[in-house]
This record gives structure tokens, C-alpha cells and sequence, in this order.
């Protein structure tokens, strides 16, 4: 008998309504980035904003509307399984069933996870596969559904990669760890794919013939970032399963899949046109999707509105966010810069100053201390007069007074430091051994609960072995201390030093976890000192240090990022392709000046002149600087210089600013600290050198520049002219940053000035315009006399809107 065709077909529509859909959580990061503050926790349970990283990753997923939540994990598997316990998300009625899965504790891989994930057959259909560090607002339900509906008519489409297009000077575009993928434009299949580490240089990427004759039209792109979200069939772990050799997701599986003869299934690329998503992949990486969250690209995911952690914040103008149970203490004269988060009961104190910072929840801010670019964990003590610089700071640290902490430094949990120490540039510290046994004992006894708790749990004796692996750890690194580095260290200090990664001669290295590579990675590191792969990557001060190193030409000849000639093997001549390169740069610098040229004679918009040099850079393949160099250069030698200055010289320039300024940023990237670089650079080397600081109050005006950023150039010792030759040069550069100097004393006023008028207000809530104020008032010239002062004010609705950002922006 035949079967009922219409009744199946209406099995199958309720089956496809009553489908849950399923995430895989991988908790474990199966690298060493964040070390030591990841020793006695994993990195998914790490605050980012004042929240575990996993609740960040438990929210991205609710909002995209799955229902169940398996966390595999094997490194501190009861400190994961007790968040959980205790997260919001496993509460009745959360809409969410979260299931951890203890993993062997031979799982030393993702490609290992997904083996074990095939063993318990915990997948059932679809799902989605995301790591424990995963920030996102996209919207995956719509992924899955295009995901489901390719499978009708491709039963061999086994994924979706969720990929996000960017510039190559964005924030969260990993710099050491990058792909080329080659796509099919017409069925955004993906065709090839190639890892692409930042260092060494990797000029070139090698695609297979079959595919340019197979496919007449094809997309190759370096422009995209891997959000690390994968709609997944429910295949896919068995090809782990019967593939050993796959280890990692991206660079085993997806290009063994797309290179093998034999499995003949088909992965797919969802380009993701709105919302954001990234990954903490490394400790660079947390301070760019920290920014990001504070400057609210991730909403409806900020911190006054949907915080994961569960916290309460009030927002204030500039991105500033203050606990709102008022039990942050601020004193009357400390500040608090722009894109700044303090938690609950914490405390700032006379003259402190934190700027684009996070502190977590009873925090301690010394007065007169500086704490910029950093982020504090909960109980963190900073005391008077210290500094701290981009850098990450455990829970409970202590920084007695004087100290001052560098550029780049992971200080673990409980460490004390100080007084008058200097933490040089890239420290990593943690509590010796006998200072910790009281916090590992109470880490056992919490883990021991809940295994009596749980007694359905998986790989029983996980956590000793993890805390076997810690303790050989830290006895190495202890047997290893340099007597003379310890006392820099305070007095009352009771930290030991982690030696910098070092890679044995020996020792068989993945490239992407080499040194040199993992210090595109890291918090505070320009790696200026590396000649990179990608131009769009090319640091602030990299073009001087490719003109002024010769130790690298002797590394890796022919590696100029403007050059796209293919790397020469070590020791080979490069004086032909050193030649090239000069020529390709000679060449560019003339098409862009004829372009200018004719952009500012014929009056093109400004749109159209930024398309045509985005074009001539593409063409020349070189750095954004050099293009940066030639719009500011074009605008400033055109600025008519008036005899006696005053108001007609500002009004020359204001309005050659306001024509034009926007340019800079429309180039193909934004980068307004180098953007005041270059300017200083050419004022002064050129009669323009009178004009600086009223064409720098005139960038400011129009907010092509910011505060923070002035700050930001000023604070670089080459502003100052140090290292700049000739000597009329630096003197130069020198009168360029005094008239920065007053500038940035004029924002101090003005704060101190808002302050006042805040105090004076009786309480009122009412919220007043606000005013951006002019710079110019005394301020005077790089290289003549001051011009008189215009009393003229601007209003800026700039500032309102970007307190106001709404689920509408996007990268």
C-alpha cells in the first residue's frame, strides 16, 4: 500500500516546527594567550565589561533565539559547570536548558571537542556551533533558516560560516590570524580557504587552477572577519570523528573539507551586512570588543540595557557608565574620560583621572593616579599616584603608591606590587605558590560540592589533573626567578615574573602561536619594530621604522608592505625589489597629487574623490598612510596664509576644513591619531608651521579628531620631536607639541569648568545642551605669535547622537 503522501508531508512540516534548535558551547580556547590571569580559571569565565565572557556568549545565543545549550569543557570543569549553576540563564523560566558536557582529558584540540561531542550523540539536528567568547547581536535564526533551506537543494552543504565584512584598519580584525576565502558571488559558496598569519609575511595566497576553470566568476577576499559562529549539519562531528588530523575548526577542517577528493561536501559563507560579532581571541581582541561594547556596537547587548552580568548602569554623554545602586564614590576633582565603565562600590579619588577604562565592582583608585586604556577586575587597588597603561589587572591586585605599571601587563589575581616599582612593558605576573594554597583550597572545597551536587557529571578527576598541569607550571616558572627582577618589584611585593614566550630550536611551532606573530595579538603592542603582510594592517610608525631598520631588510627581504612582490627567500638581494617598490610608491604619489589636483579644481564631492584614491591605493597596493599623507597634505598647502592671521586666517581655514576635512576619514579607514601625526609632520616641515594648532582646533571643531586622540598623539614620545633628524626639524616638531600642550590645558579647563557647573545645579535632573567649545581662545601658533581669539561657539549634536547609538549601527 502507498504511503499517505500528504499526510508525511504534514508529519514533516509539524516536526520542522517543533524542532529545537541546538548550540555547541566550545568553553575551552585550547591556547595560552591570556596566561597567568587564566590559571586557576578558564578564559570563558573571564569578565568583559563586568561580565563572564560566557554570560556574553549565553545572551548573543538567546538572542538569536536558541532553545538548548550544550558547554563542552574540560579545563576547570566545575568552576564552568558552577557558572552555569548560578547563571540567570538556567533559572525556571529563562527559556533556555543549558547542559554541560566534561570533556576527556586527552581533549587537547576543538577538532578533540567535536570527536567527543560524536561520542555522547548529543546533536540531533542543526545546530550552531560557537566558542565560550563569543560577543554578538547578528542574528543567527535568519542564518539558520538560509542554512536549512540550501540543504533542500544541496544535501552535501554540511556548513555556514558566519563572516563580517570590515576594513583592514578595524579594531577587531585580528591582525595575526586572518583567512583568505575564495567565494562564488552567485551562490556564496566558499570555494577555497586559507589561513593567513600576520608574521612572517605572507605576500601571496595560492588558489587551485580546477577552481578558476570551474568558476568563471570568483570573490577573493581578505576583507572579512571570522565571527566564529557556524550553522552546523549534524554530520559534521562524525567527519571530525573519521578525520584524526583535524584539529582545529578553520585551518584543518574547513580547508580539509574544501581540498579533499573524497568527502565532496560543500561549506558556505552568510556575509553578515548588519549587527556585530567578535570573538576574545586574544588579549588584543578584548580590549578592541571592550571598546566596542562601550561605545555600544554590540546594542541591544550594553551595559545599561540587557547586561549580562546582571548589573545596573546609568549612561551618561561620552559613553561613561556609573553603577546606579550610588555606591560609586567620585571625588569632586577626579575625571572620567569618554567610553569609561566603574562598577558598584568602587571608589575614585581626589585628582585620579581613568579614561577609556573598566573597573570592576570595588575597585580603589588612588588620588593623582592615572588608570587609561586598562581594565581592572573586581577588588583591584590602585594606590596614590601610580599609573597604569593598557593593561589587564586580576581581581583583589594591589598597586601600592608610586608604582607605575606599563604598557601591555597581565597581573594575575592577588598580586601585590609596589611601592615605587615600574612593571616594564609586557610584564606577566602572578602570586607565588605559598601565597596561593588558601585560594586553591578554596577552589577545591567549591569544587567538591559540586560534584556531590552533580553526580551525573563526566571525567571524574578532570580538575586534578588541571590543577597537576598549574602547579608544574608555576614551579617551573618560580625555579626560574631573577633575584634582581623581584626587588624592581616593591618591597612588599609578592609576585613572581613569567618569562616571555620563547620558542625552543627544537620544537616543532604552529606559525599563528609564534612570538613574533602573537605580538599582533597582544594589548598595547603596535609592533612597530615587524614588517607586516598586510598593508591596511601597517602601524602608526612602522613607515619610519621600515626607512630607519636595516636589521629588517636583513630578515625578510622585499617585505615592504607597499611592495606585491612575492617574498624573496633570506639572504637573497633585494635591491631590485627594493627598487620596484620605490617606483610603485613614486609612481602612486604622482596619480594621487594629479587626482587631488583635479578633485579640488573641478570641485568633486568629497565621495567621489575618496572612491577614485580608494581605487589608485588598490591598484598601487599601499599603505593607508601614504594615502592619509597625500589628502592632508593637498588640503593644508592650499590654505591661503593671510597677512596678520586673526579671524580671516581662521575663517580660511574653517572653511577649507569644512569642505574638505571629511575626506581624511573617507579614504578607507579612520584613524585620527594618525591623522594628527601627519598633519604635525608636514606643518612642520613647510611654511605651514604658523597654522598647526589652528588647523588642528579646526579638525577638532568638525570631529574628524577628539580629545582622547590629541591626548593620544601628544602622549607619543615622537611628537615631542624625539629621534627626529635634522635638528631645525625637531625644533619643529617640539613647537607643534607646546601648542598641543595648550590645547589639551584648554580641555582640562573646560572639564573643570562643566564640573563646577554641575556642582552649582542644585540637583537638578534636567540635561542641558550640549556645547562643544572652542579651542582657539589663546591658543597660540606653532611658529608666530597667537592670533587673536574667536568668540565664536559651536554646537555639536555629534556628541548626543553617539550617547544615542541604536540598534541601527553597524560596523
Amino acid at each position: 500500500m502507498p504511503p499517505n503522501t500528504a499526510s508525511t508531508g504534514k508529519d514533516n512540516l509539524i516536526a520542522d516546527e517543533e524542532e529545537v534548535l541546538q548550540a555547541v558551547i566550545l568553553a575551552d580556547s585550547f591556547n595560552k594567550r591570556f596566561k597567568p590571569l587564566t590559571t586557576h580559571k578558564p578564559r570563558c569565565l573571564l569578565p568583559i565589561c563586568n561580565a563572564p565572557l560566557l554570560d556574553w556568549t549565553f545572551e548573543s545565543l538567546a538572542l538569536a533565539g536558541v532553545q538548548e545549550i550544550f558547554v563542552i569543557c574540560r579545563s576547570h570543569a566545575e568552576l564552568v559547570k558552577t557558572a552555569i549553576k548560578n547563571s540567570k540563564w538556567s533559572k525556571p523560566g529563562a527559556g533556555l536548558k543549558i547542559v554541560p558536557i566534561v570533556t576527556a582529558k586527552e581533549t587537547f584540540t576543538p577538532g578533540d571537542a567535536m570527536r567527543d561531542i560524536y561520542t555522547h550523540g548529543i546533536i540531533t539536528s542543526d545546530f550552531v556551533l560557537v566558542t565560550g567568547d563569543l560577543v554578538s547581536n547578528i542574528r543567527i535564526g535568519d542564518v539558520v533558516r538560509e542554512h536549512k533551506e540550501r540543504r533542500k537543494t544541496d544535501k552535501d552543504a554540511i556548513m555556514t560560516m558566519v563572516v563580517k565584512q570590515s576594513g583592514v584598519n578595524h579594531r577587531t580584525r585580528s591582525k595575526g590570524d586572518s583567512a583568505v576565502f575564495v567565494i562564488d558571488p552567485e551562490t556564496s559558496k566558499c570555494l577555497h580557504y586559507e589561513a593567513v598569519t600576520g608574521y612572517p609575511p605572507k605576500k601571496y595566497t595560492s588558489i587551485p587552477r580546477e577552481i578558476l576553470n570551474e568558476h568563471p566568476e570568483v570573490e577573493i577576499r581578505n576583507d572579512l572577519i571570522d565571527c566564529s559562529i557556524d550553522i552546523c549539519s549534524v554530520e559534521v562531528p562524525s567527519l571530525f570523528q573519521d578525520n584524526f588530523d583535524y584539529g582545529d575548526v578553520r585551518r584543518d577542517f574547513v580547508h580539509g573539507v574544501l581540498t579533499s577528493d573524497l568527502l565532496m561536501k560543500s561549506i558556505y559563507c552568510y556575509i553578515a551586512k548588519e549587527g556585530y560579532a567578535a570573538r576574545v581571541r586574544d588579549t588584543r581582541s578584548y580590549d578592541s570588543i571592550s571598546k566596542d561594547i562601550l561605545s555600544r556596537w554590540t546594542f541591544p547587548l550594553v551595559p545599561d540595557d540587557n547586561h549580562p552580568g546582571g548589573h545596573s548602569y546609568e549612561h551618561l554623554r561620552g559613553n561613561k557608565y556609573i553603577a546606579k545602586d550610588n555606591s560609586v564614590i567620585l571625588s569632586r576633582t577626579c575625571k572620567i574620560g569618554n567610553n569609561t565603565l566603574i562598577g558598584s562600590k568602587s571608589q575614585i579619588a581626589d585628582n585620579a583621572q581613568v579614561m577609556a577604562s573598566v573597573l570592576g565592582q570595588r575597585c580603589i583608585v588612588g588620588a593623582g593616579s592615572v588608570v587609561r586604556n586598562s581594565y581592572l577586575f573586581d577588588g583591584a587597588v590602585v594606590g596614590p599616584n601610580c599609573v597604569v597603561e593598557h593593561s589587564i589587572i586580576g581581581s583583589g591586585v594591589q598597586i601600592k603608591e608610586r608604582t607605575r605599571v606599563e604598557r601591555g601587563c597581565l597581573i594575575a589575581d592577588g598580586v601585590v606590587v609596589g611601592p615605587q616599582a615600574t612593571i616594564k612593558p609586557f610584564s606577566r605576573l602572578s602570586k607565588r605558590r605559598q601565597d596561593s594554597d588558601d585560594e586553591d583550597e578554596e577552589f577545591e572545597d567549591a569544587e567538591e560540592e559540586c560534584e556531590e551536587d552533580d553526580d551525573d557529571a563526566d571525567g571524574e578527576g578532570e580538575d586534578g589533573d588541571d590543577e597537576d598541569e598549574v602547579d608544574s607550571e608555576l614551579e617551573d616558572v618560580e625555579a626560574n626567578q631573577d633575584p634582581e627582577a623581584l626587588a624592581k618589584l616593591g618591597a612588599g611585593t609578592n609576585a613572581i615574573i613569567w618569562p616571555p614566550p620563547a620558542v625552543d630550536e627544537d620544537e616543532d611551532i604552529d606559525e599563528l602561536e609564534h612570538p613574533d606573530n602573537q605580538r599582533l595579538m597582544r594589548i598595547g603592542d603596535d609592533a612597530a619594530d615587524l614588517v607586516l603582510s598586510d598593508p591596511g594592517s601597517v602601524t602608526s610608525s612602522e613607515s619610519e621604522s621600515e626607512s630607519e631598520s636595516d636589521d629588517d631588510d636583513e630578515r625578510f627581504y622585499g617585505s615592504n608592505p607597499a611592495s606585491s612582490t612575492t617574498s624573496l627567500p633570506l639572504g637573497t638581494p633585494s635591491n631590485l625589489v627594493a627598487q620596484a617598490d620605490s617606483a610603485v610608491i613614486s609612481e602612486f604619489q604622482q596619480e594621487v597629487k594629479q587626482s587631488l589636483d583635479r578633485a579640488f579644481a573641478e570641485g568633486h564631492s568629497v565621495d567621489n574623490a575618496a572612491v577614485e584614491l580608494k581605487t589608485l591605493r588598490m591598484a598601487s597596493n599601499v599603505s593607508l598612510r601614504l594615502v592619509r599623507e597625500a589628502v592632508i597634505a593637498a588640503m593644508v598647502s592650499r590654505i591661503k596664509i593671510i597677512a596678520g592671521g586673526g579671524i580671516p586666517q581662521r575663517q580660511e581655514i574653517a572653511s577649507m576644513i569644512s569642505r574638505w576635512g571629511g575626506l581624511i576619514d573617507k579614504i578607507g579607514g579612520v584613524d585620527p591619531v594618525e591623522t594628527v601625526e601627519v598633519l604635525q609632520e608636514y606643518c612642520a616641515s613647510s611654511d605651514r608651521l604658523p597654522l598647526f594648532g589652528q588647523i588642528l582646533a579646526a579638525l577638532y571643531q568638525d570631529d574628524i579628531v577628539d580629545e582622547d586622540d590629541i591626548r593620544a598623539w601628544h602622549g607619543n614620545p615622537k611628537a615631542q620631536g624625539q629621534d627626529v633628524k635634522p635638528a631645525s626639524l625637531q625644533e619643529n616638531y617640539n613647537k607643534c607639541w607646546v601648542t598641543g600642550a595648550h590645547m589639551i590645558k584648554q580641555f582640562d579647563e573646560q572639564d573643570s569648568d562643566e564640573e563646577s557647573e554641575e556642582d552649582s545645579d542644585d540637583g537638578s535632573d534636567s540635561v542641558e545642551p550640549v556645547v562643544k567649545a572652542p579651542v582657539t581662545e589663546k591658543l597660540p601658533s606653532a611658529g608666530a605669535n597667537s592670533s587673536e581669539e574667536d568668540s565664536g561657539e559651536e554646537s555639536s549634536d555629534e556628541e548626543d547622537e553617539e550617547g544615542n547609538t541604536d540598534e541601527d549601527d553597524s560596523e
